[in-house]
């Protein structure tokens, strides 16, 4: 199930005439049913509607929108599902939000991809067991016309022809503008040039604030410029009319990570079915479902435990191999000859 921007929601009096928005799946349709129908007569008072889901046998899974509209949750989630006996609902939002749901309490797990942002918000003691899980890259896409003559250049001097085409009134650039994992990279990038965007200034800038999906949606019936994260794009660009014209390179990567809520600071999270989740993930079937999933034969996420410090430089593998063996059946790295390890990620 699917549930988006759901936040304090734990503690939150709903209003029966609040919009509601919930994908949800056949297994939760009846009870979701019965819960309009007691919003609808007025009879909820203080019940929220996370109190229900998050049952026994339920987590909540605070998440970036990429593993969404990727698809690869639709993918994996069912796996796990029926070998746990263990509901996953998912709040798919930016990796920032998804911070919030997890400081707040209001998610049992995430999964998200901004390594500085992950690493602060354990460290601050909202998270822990942080596992790295997979990872792929960023790519710009454009127009087939490539107005702003990016293809073929180097990082750099693509976001220097970017800004300069944008000022000419040349281009359109679109940003998710929501402090997402993607957007902060796209901010990142800017840097290099010693350049920040501003939408009130720079008109040819614009914030869409909305997810990746939505963001590519916009992007593409406006004929403009975009960051994306690979997954997303494998999945979805023989829907649109762009192309990609930079990626490769380590500065492009994108690796994601899966933290357990802290207990000690919120008791009411599922923290064991949290550990289970998580050593689903970096077990040796789950590490081979991601790998496996793909599209049109591409693999749109590449999984890294065990050897994420030679697939991204990751300084905490040790530390995960050694904590996550005792949950995940002992399994630490994929066989030393494995073609990911020495990935150099140009594709």
């Amino acid at each position: 199930m699917k549930i988006k921007n759901f936040f304090h929601i734990r503690n939150k009096v709903l209003d029966k005439e609040e919009e509601i928005k919930i994908k949800f799946n056949s297994k939760t349709r009846k009870a979701l049913i019965f819960i309009s129908v007691v919003l609808f007569t007025g009879f909820i008072g203080t019940y929220t509607v996370l109190e229900y889901v998050h049952s026994q046998n339920r987590i909540i899974l605070a998440t970036t929108t990429s593993t969404y509209d990727s698809g690869l949750l639709d993918y994996l989630l069912p796996v796990f599902e029926r070998r746990y006996k263990i509901t996953v609902d998912v709040i798919s939002v930016g990796t920032g939000e998804a911070i919030v749901a997890g400081k707040n309490g209001d998610a049992d797990v995430l999964l998200v991809h901004e390594r500085e942002s992950e690493d602060q918000f354990v460290e601050d003691d909202y998270g822990v067991n942080r596992a790295c899980v997979m990872y792929n890259d960023f790519i710009i896409i454009g127009p087939t016309s490539d107005t702003a003559g990016i293809k073929n250049t180097n990082i750099t001097g693509a976001m220097s022809k970017l800004k300069n085409a944008g000022d000419l009134g040349k281009i359109k650039f679109y940003s998710r503008g929501d402090n997402s994992g993607t957007h902060i990279k796209e901010l990142k990038l800017w840097k290099l040039i010693g350049f920040t965007p501003d939408p009130s200034t720079d008109e040819w800038y614009y914030e869409t604030g909305t997810g990746m999906g939505d963001t590519l949606s916009v992007t593409n019936n406006n004929k403009g410029y975009t960051l994306i994260d690979r997954g997303t794009w494998l999945s979805r660009k023989e829907k649109v009319n762009l192309i990609d014209l930079i990626y490769g390179g380590e500065i492009l990567l994108n690796p994601y990570g899966a933290i357990a809520i802290n207990p000690d600071k919120h008791p009411n999270v599922k923290y064991d079915h949290a550990i289970t989740f998580i050593s689903f993930l970096v077990s040796e079937e789950g590490q081979e479902l991601i790998k496996d999933y793909r599209k049109e034969g591409e693999i749109l996420f590449y999984p890294c435990f065990g050897i994420c410090d030679q697939t991204h430089g990751c300084d905490t593998t040790n530390e995960e191999i050694k904590f996550w063996k005792n949950y995940n059946g002992g399994y630490e790295s994929p066989p030393s000859e494995s073609s990911l390890i020495t990935k150099s990620f140009s594709f």
